[in-house]
């Protein structure tokens, strides 16, 4: 403990005397009746080390036993709990509240340099209110819109829970149900959360709590303001048919002289815009994710000029708000691009062998609707073109001597045959409506190509495509 001027009973006078602590919600409990004790004198500071009175209560039932761990005076310069050491307003750690508000608050650490700076600071309590906060954290903004999205808005109790029963860990505990302490598996001694030092969250400097919310509030969302200056509107989402032109009004007026309202009702949007740029700023950090009119949580970004919303296009795996945004698992990628067809190949519709012949194309399909089947025994047998069971094939038109005549072959309509409608992929009857050959290897239903009806028919009286099929009537 420091002394000064080396007289013991001027330091006697500057020993703390309390009749009540400072407490947070969490702290205090849920418990409305709680019995504390009390201690003159009981302990030193662990700031300031000088003696205060120590006070020791149980916020509940299964809870452990708390006490005070600092003073009043070094609670009432930081405006934090004697016990948790959290700020009293926000419930977050002295050096994300330092961070929002931007203070920096440099205690002295030196035995000589702490007592002085803790006497000028008890002059300045002594003559404040005491409603606010002393030294630099008195002069700084009330609140920031970082530490509004990182408060504590209701107690958090499970801090005052018991902590892990030694013995249970290493299977040692015997007492079974009536233990105290928690029988529950400890986490990871590497975790940065399982070494904290109340120093260093009162100085605000390595606190692991802190660290993790400060990463946190780098991973929100945020309005930034764009670079042309010359935009001053707001572009308001999501008004539905419940938000009128006058509550855009009577919400956005405190900002700063309006310009005009802009409400485009088939988007259910409206355009603001501001008479100077820093009214725009103020509005849209003010209202930016937390502006509700009439129950309806509306959108707030930045208008675009007429030249940027030309140019601007979206980009791939970037949400709205300029955020990246990570891939999702289990997601198929994207489709490669289709092969470059050669103009010069011929079209292979069956993925037939070229090298196979012309005439090994029997290819059977079912029936249409309303077309019954052949009797059986009616069409011809199927031979293979090289077997020699199969009927010789008629040459082609080139090949044919002079002044040969071409009869209609028997089974066609010319001899009595039933009449034939010949269908391609794209039409029916294209030219002449033709007559049924019954050439051994054709029957109705077969699929035939170019190369086989070229082979047996004359091109000069039928107009064939792709695949043509015969269909009998």
């Amino acid at each position: 403990m420091a002394t000064s001027l080396g007289s013991n009973t001027y330091n006697r006078q500057n020993w703390e005397d309390a009749d009540f602590p400072i407490l947070c919600q969490t702290c205090l409990g849920e418990n409305p009746y709680i019995r504390m004790t009390k201690e003159k004198y009981g302990k030193e500071c662990k700031i300031c080390a000088r003696p205060f009175t120590v006070f020791r209560w149980c916020p509940g039932t299964r809870m452990r036993f708390k006490k005070t761990e600092v003073c009043q005076t070094c609670s009432k310069m930081k405006n934090v709990c004697q016990t948790c050491l959290l700020d009293l307003e926000f419930g977050l750690p002295i050096q994300v509240r330092d961070t929002g508000l931007s203070v920096k608050d440099e205690v002295p650490k030196s035995d000589v340099n702490k007592e002085y700076y803790t006497q000028n600071m008890e002059r300045e309590i002594a003559n404040s209110d005491g409603t606010r906060p002393v030294g630099q954290l008195g002069k700084a903004p009330s609140s920031s819109d970082m530490l509004l999205k990182l408060a504590r808005t209701t107690p958090y109790y499970k801090r005052n829970r018991p902590h892990i029963c030694s013995f249970w860990v290493k299977g040692e505990c015997k007492r079974g149900e009536e233990c105290p302490y928690r029988h529950e598996k400890p986490t990871d001694p590497d975790d940065p959360l399982a070494d904290q030092n109340i120093k260093d969250r009162y100085y605000g400097i390595n606190d692991p709590v802190a660290d993790k919310l400060l990463k946190r509030a780098s991973t929100m969302p945020r309005l930034d303001p764009p670079d042309d200056k010359s935009i001053s509107t707001l572009y308001i989402g999501g008004l539905g048919d419940t938000v009128t032109d006058g509550d855009l009004k009577s919400h956005f007026y405190q900002f700063g002289e309006i310009r005009t309202i802009t409400i485009v009702q088939r988007q259910q949007c409206a355009f603001i815009q501001f008479a100077t740029r820093q009214s725009a700023e103020m509005a849209a950090e003010k209202s930016f994710n937390k502006l509700i009119i009439n129950g309806r949580r509306l959108t707030v970004k930045w208008g675009r000029s007429q030249a940027a919303r030309g140019k601007e296009g979206i980009k791939e795996g970037v949400s709205e708000m300029g955020t990246r945004l990570d891939p999702v698992p289990g997601l198929p990628g994207a489709l490669p691009p289709p092969p470059a067809l050669d103009e010069e190949a011929p079209a292979n519709y069956f993925n037939l062998d070229p090298s196979s012949s012309p005439a090994v194309m029997n290819i059977a399909l079912p029936l249409p609707p309303g077309i019954n089947p052949p009797p059986p025994g009616f069409g011809p047998p199927m031979f293979h073109p090289m077997s020699h069971m199969a009927p010789p094939m008629p040459p082609p038109m080139s090949m044919r001597p002079p002044g040969q005549i071409h009869y209609p072959l028997p089974g066609s309509s010319a001899h009595g045959g039933p009449r034939c409608t010949w269908r391609t992929s794209r039409r029916i009857a294209p030219r002449v409506t033709p007559y049924c050959h019954s050439v051994p290897y054709f029957k109705p239903g077969q699929v035939l190509s170019l190369r086989m009806l070229s082979a047996a028919l004359n091109p000069a009286d039928y107009f064939w495509q792709e695949t043509s099929s015969c269909l009998t009537g």
